[in-house]
């Protein structure tokens, strides 16, 4: 009895276990969409230097005041995300935040950004991976625009095999590189300084004091190690049950090793008086001061070109399930909702795709171009995420939720400062571009909200529609000639309507075709079909003569019922061949008719397609030919 009732207990989880396969765990979760955020280790840092190095020595000695605010920013962030994974497991993010708790108008905008930041983050990464990649190895220089596209297209590829697939290959070049981190930062801070002096910044220095201008335009480039930190939130319905569990635990695994790596990486700037240096990166002029220039320096460089172009991933776990919300409201097509065997959005991971691609063909794949546009959407997202959790606990009033919402107080603040700061220090660089395709973005989402509506309406989604009832109908059905395609056609429209007619249509003014019609009124008495044969003139819209069959049956067809008396349906026999090159032996005039058909009438298409296999021999016709040789008389 006992083996018994433990197997149907199980039996629930056996019948969902194939699908939980191909879903994410912690570990696998924070390796497949945590790589854009840890791969910010790579530019963060060097965003910060950039923009304090033009007050010297001086300026970069406030890198780790900077590094400690966008931290602290970063565990707002990563508390506030973990809230936002309890209370939204259906996953979306700020979208779904945003438009429970602020409006639709706000989801939209805060949907709009996320999509522009996915699209970039694909871009940006995959540009700065293969910048990383050609700076090691110059002799591919030339070939940057389609070393990005085929860095691009592979990750495509495994994210098309599942979430669990990029899960587990991107899961050791992530481990490689955080453990490269590791050592690099410890054993830069027991040295204490750098092995042998750094090569000097070639940055020029202006007279000027650490104000706080600088200091907020450091804080403002710094802002793009935080991208990525919304992607855990955004596919928590991509991970194995206990959902919010697991992602929950992802997003503070990410935040925990980024916030680590980043001060560390603060701290040796300081103490390595580490700057800019044209053509060689503050992480590879970090690794130089603390490991020196052997093996393990390879190492740092080459796991970092690999995870730069890995990072792409983020968005190929985010961007499909934020659509999948999205075409569930109706702001998106419904096949941005459609999974494949694997789980996979395959819709969104090739729409992705194209637009990354395209970005990096305009750009030639140079990161200088694609950096001013990265960041500003994502920060937008956090603002109305964070204000969205703010209504949220005012409405339900549980137990601590006073320090909740003054957790989201301070969010909001923080990441609105900075978008409006990310927005103003690079709009005359590219980011004026962004300001204006979030509103297109949500005009984009309105509209398709708007046809489904309507649609909506037409079909009366939401409404009892009348009880149905028999309708007498009429079935129209052309022909060329009398053979079998002919009688299944014919057959198949006498069970289907009260009364079936043939029509066949004669090309104006050519006489063979008007003795071949005669000849076909000849045999069609001969073949007593029971069906009425009308021969129609070929004309177009206006009456003239032409020698297209569409408009003349168009045209007969709206003459034979009137509304709501008889319903007219037009079915068109098709030869379906047997092998692909049998299609150039057909002329596919039934297809044209039926398009025409469905664009100019009322009436219901229908198409027979009949295939190119022998009569049964156990059919009457069958049987007769073997008696007689013959199935149709002919003159």
């Amino acid at each position: 009895m006992t083996n018994v009732v433990s197997r149907l207990r199980r039996a629930p989880l056996a019948q969902g276990a194939p699908e939980e396969r191909h879903r994410l765990t912690a570990s696998t979760g924070l390796a497949a969409l945590g790589l854009d955020a840890l791969a910010s280790c790579a530019y963060g840092p060097e965003s910060i230097v950039l923009a304090l190095a033009v007050a010297g020595g001086a300026g970069i000695g406030f890198t780790v005041l900077v590094t400690l605010v966008i931290v602290g920013l970063l565990a707002v962030l990563v508390v506030c995300y973990r809230q936002v994974i309890n209370a939204y497991p259906e996953g979306g993010g700020a979208y779904a935040v945003a438009r429970d708790n602020l409006g639709r108008r706000a989801g939209l905008v805060a949907a709009a950004s996320l999509v522009v930041d996915y699209v970039l983050n694909v871009a940006v990464s995959v540009a700065a991976g293969v910048a990383a990649l050609t700076s090691a190895f110059p002799a591919l220089l030339p070939y940057t625009v389609e070393l990005c596209l085929a860095v691009m297209l592979l990750v495509a590829a495994v994210n098309l095999r599942g979430v669990v697939a990029g899960g587990r290959l991107f899961a050791l070049p992530a481990l490689v590189f955080v453990g490269s981190m590791v050592v690099l930062i410890v054993v830069g801070l027991v040295r204490g300084g750098p092995l042998a002096p750094l090569p000097a910044t070639d940055v020029v220095v202006t007279p000027q004091t650490v104000g706080v201008l600088l200091i907020l335009a450091a804080f403002a480039n710094g802002c793009a190690a935080l991208t990525g930190v919304e992607a855990i939130a955004n596919a928590t319905p991509s991970f194995r049950a206990p959902r919010r569990v697991r992602a929950r635990r992802a997003e503070a695994g990410l935040g925990l090793v980024l916030g680590t790596l980043l001060i560390g990486l603060g701290v040796l700037v300081q103490l390595f008086h580490a700057g800019p240096v044209g053509g060689r990166t503050l992480l590879s002029l970090l690794a130089e001061g603390s490991v020196g220039t052997g093996v393990f320096y390879v190492v740092v460089q080459l796991s970092t070109v690999v995870l730069l172009g890995l990072a792409a991933n983020t968005s190929y776990g985010g961007l499909p399930v934020l659509a999948a919300r999205l075409a569930a409201d109706g702001a998106l097509p419904h096949v941005f909702g459609l999974r494949g065997d694997r789980q996979v959005y395959r819709a969104s991971i090739m729409v992705l795709s194209v637009l990354a691609g395209a970005l990096l063909l305009v750009s030639g794949g140079q990161v200088a171009v694609l950096v001013p546009l990265f960041a500003i959407g994502v920060f937008v997202g956090f603002a109305l995420c964070q204000a969205g959790m703010l209504r949220h606990w005012w409405a339900l009033r549980g137990p601590r939720w006073q320090s909740r919402a003054a957790l989201n107080v301070l969010g909001a603040v923080l990441t609105g400062a900075a978008a409006i700061l990310l927005a103003a220090e690079k709009f005359s660089a590219g980011a004026w571009l962004i300001v204006l395709v979030i509103p297109v973005l949500v005009l984009l989402f309105s509209g398709v909200r708007s046809a489904y509506a309507r649609i909506g309406q037409v079909l009366e989604v939401d409404e009892r529609p009348q009880r149905p009832r028999p309708v007498g109908s009429v079935v129209v059905v052309p022909v060329v000639g009398i053979s079998r395609l002919a009688e299944e056609s014919l057959s198949a429209a006498l069970s289907m309507g009260d009364r079936v007619v043939a029509v066949h249509v004669v090309l104006s003014g050519e006489n063979d075709d008007r003795a071949a019609a005669a000849h076909l009124q000849q045999r069609w008495a001969e073949w007593r079909p029971d069906v009425t044969l009308v021969l129609l003139e070929a004309v177009d819209e206006h009456g003239r003569p032409s020698r297209v069959l569409g408009p003349a049956i168009v045209s007969y067809l709206r003459t034979l019922a009137e509304p709501g008396t008889e319903r007219v349906l037009l079915l068109v026999g098709e030869v379906q061949p047997d092998h692909w090159w049998q299609r150039v032996l057909f002329n596919r005039r039934g297809a044209v008719v039926g398009r025409y058909a469905e664009r100019h009438s009322q009436a219901v298409v229908c198409r027979l397609r009949f295939r190119l296999l022998p009569r049964p021999e156990t059919s009457p016709v069958a049987r007769a030919r073997g008696e007689r040789g013959l199935v149709l008389p002919r003159s």
